[in-house]
């Protein structure tokens, strides 16, 4: 079996440059990581993850816990943290927590009794003080949600500026009575984008009509069910602003089958074929791929270096992608 020093060897470098390529050292110029990883390949070298183990008494595992893993963005985020975390020859357990409260901590202990070295977690809770004993063992990074009650590394996206830019979008575009659709305040994501909804209602200088608010969509049938609800209101919406991919999902379905291609529609997260329908769906970009490299980028700096006890609240941009469902007919772009 090939060693770390053979690889460097091959490759002209040091076995600490080596280990800077696996650890994914961004640092690394282009043409030494693909002068080590051609070596790699080469040499069929595989680290030495037993040595690993009996250093730190626990396997080369990490856990990831996400409310679903059907959903569309947590599985793109798990399946980004798997492939840095392959990488390093680190292996990866998935669990879902749901999106009952009361079943988090069950979870994620039953998660932690597998004795991972990492958690990166989307708390669904409103209280994570219950891992605070295991902070001292094992690397917490939080990701879509800051954690409440507890101090840690955590990775979010701009809730609030997204949803400001959303709505304001459709603003641009001559609606004035634009619908809010979600699932429930008790998450924190939710709260953050109504809040920036709210926002750039007060910026327009329009008054937000409670009536307007749906928090019901927990499924694709609720989410429906909003939407009807909503557009049979005396005054109904001529634009909806749906607060996540998932509700987006559900909702439409339901004005497809209503005949409403006259509704405009920004989405809080893009999903598979959002571009190919008709119109296509204007969304604000979460790029799960990203919050998921930056979280386990973020989990393995920890692990590597320990004592560093900063914590730090990571903001990724979400940038808006005009599509052509602003005016809520098939057309052009909407700009």
């Amino acid at each position: 079996m090939s060693t770390m020093r053979q690889v460097a060897e091959r490759a002209g470098v040091s076995a600490k440059t080596v280990s800077r390529v696996m650890h994914d050292d961004r640092y690394v110029s282009a043409d030494v990581r693909q002068r080590v990883e051609r070596a790699i390949a080469e040499l069929g070298y595989v680290p030495n993850v037993l040595a690993r183990t009996f250093r730190s008494g626990r396997d080369a595992v990490i856990g990831v816990a996400v409310p679903s893993i059907s959903d569309p963005f947590f599985a793109a985020l798990t399946g980004e943290v798997e492939r840095v975390a392959r990488a390093r020859g680190v292996a990866v357990l998935v669990t879902s927590i749901g999106t009952d409260p009361a079943h988090e901590q069950a979870a994620v202990h039953a998660l932690l009794g597998r004795q991972v070295t990492g958690l990166i977690m989307a708390p669904v809770a409103a209280d994570q003080s219950y891992l605070r004993p295991c902070q001292d063992r094992t690397v917490i990074v939080f990701i879509d949600r800051p954690p409440a009650r507890i101090v840690a590394d955590s990775v979010v996206e701009d809730d609030l500026g997204g949803a400001h830019a959303a709505t304001t979008h459709l603003l641009r575009h001559g609606h004035r009575r634009v619908g809010f659709v979600g699932d429930t305040l008790a998450i924190a994501t939710t709260a953050r984008r109504l809040e920036g909804y709210r926002a750039a209602l007060a910026d327009a200088g329009i008054d937000p009509d409670p009536g307007l608010v749906a928090l019901t969509a927990a499924s694709d049938e609720d989410s429906a069910k909003a939407l009807v609800d909503l557009l049979s209101l005396p005054e109904p919406p001529t634009a909806l602003f749906s607060s996540n991919a998932r509700t987006s999902i559900g909702i439409i379905p339901a004005l497809q089958a209503a005949g409403r291609t006259d509704v405009g529609l920004v989405s809080f997260g893009d999903f598979p074929l959002a571009a190919a329908l008709q119109p296509p769906v204007t969304v604000i970009d979460q790029d799960p791929a990203s919050v998921g490299r930056t979280a386990a980028t973020r989990l393995f700096e920890r692990l590597d270096h320990p004592n560093r006890r900063l914590k730090r609240r990571i903001v990724l941009p979400v940038p808006l992608i005009s599509r052509g469902s602003c005016r809520g007919r098939p057309g052009p772009d909407c700009g």
